[in-house]
């Protein structure tokens, strides 16, 4: 039985984190259902601090979704009170190409990445940095 998933991450600004993701990956921002919110709110299910607004839209202040633009496989960001401390156990391989990695450190380092190392085995090559808030990932 194959299954479907949706990869969470930590963060401390989800719709930030969600943004820079979304920009990285080509992927899409899941959209905010402004008026299900209110109406949450309006009938008592939610309260008011449990919103905020990103771009002038009003959002779920605890988490931010990407989505892929065809297969709809999704990112989930949630909002933990805790930074990263320690080496992530899970991290992605993004796959792009060789003769597109120089240009995708630098178009992400300028974007807030930070590069961390190079590395090889055998004939693979990857560099591998970390995202706005240091979760860890490899570009190959």
């Amino acid at each position: 039985m194959a299954y479907d998933f949706q990869v969470t991450v930590d963060s401390s600004h989800p719709h930030d984190l969600a943004d820079w993701w979304a920009e990285m990956l080509g992927w899409q921002v899941e959209g905010s259902n402004e008026e299900f919110i209110r109406e949450m709110v309006a009938k008592g299910y939610a309260q008011e601090e449990a919103t905020t607004t990103h771009k002038g839209v009003l959002v779920w202040k605890d988490g931010a979704a990407i989505v892929h633009p065809e297969t709809k496989q999704r990112f989930l960001f949630q909002l933990v009170p805790e930074g990263k401390t320690v080496k992530n156990r899970l991290h992605l391989d993004i796959r792009m190409g060789a003769d597109k990695i120089e240009a995708e450190l630098e178009r992400l380092t300028a974007r807030g990445a930070t590069f961390l190392h190079r590395g090889k085995q055998g004939p693979a090559e990857w560099i591998t940095i970390a995202d706005p808030e240091g979760n860890e990932l490899c570009l190959s």
